[in-house]
């Protein structure tokens, strides 16, 4: 299954953070064990951060979303897609044990 999550920084000891406004998604693949970083390119936008992130995330396969927080329409699309979504705290790496 792939998972991913919303992180200040690109790699393991990032902590978690806010949804559309991430520094990095990372994508966690649990049956290859598999991990991606990828650079949030929305993290700055005027406006509709959230949706864009979420439609990303959506098309990459993500089926389990792991965030500290996530606004109501990036919400909305990810329910829409059938993307569970996890309220997390902590580090990225201490995600990627438990699951």
């Amino acid at each position: 299954m792939r998972c991913v999550i919303a992180a200040n920084g690109p790699d393991e000891n990032a902590s978690v953070e806010r949804f559309g406004r991430c520094a990095y998604f990372v994508f966690y693949d649990t049956e290859s064990k598999q991990t991606e970083f990828v650079e949030n390119q929305w993290k700055e936008a005027m406006g509709g951060a959230g949706i864009q992130s979420a439609q990303f995330v959506v098309q990459k396969g993500a089926k389990k979303v792991f965030t500290g927080r996530i606004g109501p329409n990036a919400e909305m699309v990810l329910k829409n897609a059938g993307v569970e979504i996890i309220s997390a705290s902590g580090k990225v790496k201490d995600i990627i044990e438990k699951l």
